[in-house]
């Protein structure tokens, strides 16, 4: 185990009135890169507290986290959750090179609705209805890479298509086609989308594994750099298993390894 150092409940922004916090965890040898850490839970549920088992093993190979709460649909309705997020976002790049990292190399690790909110995150930079007010304004709130596991990416209303989730999870119920649809990681697929590693189980019943593939191919297609991993037989919710945590978080790092920290490293001769 390396040293870590760890902060809690730091203040990143204010949402609904009260402060939000986020938990830092800086490795004793950085490699320059950061991760933001999103929590899963279905939008309604949930709390960094989740996270602190993903953290440490990132900062075993030197990537510095920060892992953030959101407020749940219970407390505030959609698109509080995304506001929230790109808060963080914000306040770590406004203090990533205090905490040894290049603004520019900030990615966003996320499972199910944490990963739904990371990919959110990284399609709609400077979008006005997505960005919020919740703290450190005027700092830019890109993302330089994703890891997505088992993620939903696209909602419908009505009947249920291949790999989508219904709205009414995120949006309550008679959910607006249009809100759910700009809710959908989908809609903002672009060829210099941030590069992205979906991590999906063909087991799950909850997000359906199409969802991942469906993504995957509508990036392929539009010259995105992405890949993905799918892991037989495993059900919603897997890569938070004790035995998974470790597995997951060093295949995600070496992703990010060769897109944020060393890429030459990784250069092969055709």
């Amino acid at each position: 185990m390396v040293a870590i150092d760890v902060q809690t409940d730091l203040v990143f922004g204010t949402g609904g009135g009260r402060p939000l916090h986020a938990d830092l965890y800086r490795p004793a040898k950085a490699n320059g890169a950061g991760v933001l850490l999103i929590h899963g839970g279905g939008w309604r549920q949930g709390s960094k507290a989740m996270l602190p088992s993903q953290a440490e093993v990132y900062c075993e190979q030197g990537f510095t986290c920060l892992a953030c709460e959101y407020r749940l649909t219970p407390e505030a309705p959609w698109p509080a959750q995304i506001h929230d997020v790109k808060a963080a976002m914000r306040y770590f790049r406004a203090h990533a090179e205090d905490w040894g990292v290049d603004p520019a190399r900030i990615a966003a690790h996320g499972n199910s609705a944490g990963a739904h909110l990371a990919l959110l995150l990284a399609g709609t930079v400077g979008q006005p209805a997505f960005e919020g007010e919740g703290g450190t304004p005027g700092i830019d709130t890109s993302v330089a890479a994703v890891i997505a596991v088992y993620p939903p990416v696209g909602f419908s209303v009505g009947k249920r298509g291949s790999g989508m989730t219904p709205a009414t999870a995120l949006l309550g119920p008679e959910p607006d086609l249009a809100a759910a649809e700009a809710a959908s990681p989908m809609h903002y697929v672009r060829p210099d989308f941030p590069p992205t590693f979906f991590l999906h189980g063909n087991a799950d019943k909850v997000v359906p594994v199409t969802a991942s593939i469906n993504m995957y191919m509508a990036l392929a297609k539009a010259g995105a750099r992405v890949e993905m991993h799918i892991y037989a037989e495993q059900p919603h919710g897997w890569a938070r298993h004790p035995a998974w945590v470790g597995p997951i978080i060093r295949e995600a790092g070496l992703f990010l390894e060769r897109y944020l920290v060393n890429p030459a490293r990784f250069v092969t001769a055709e």
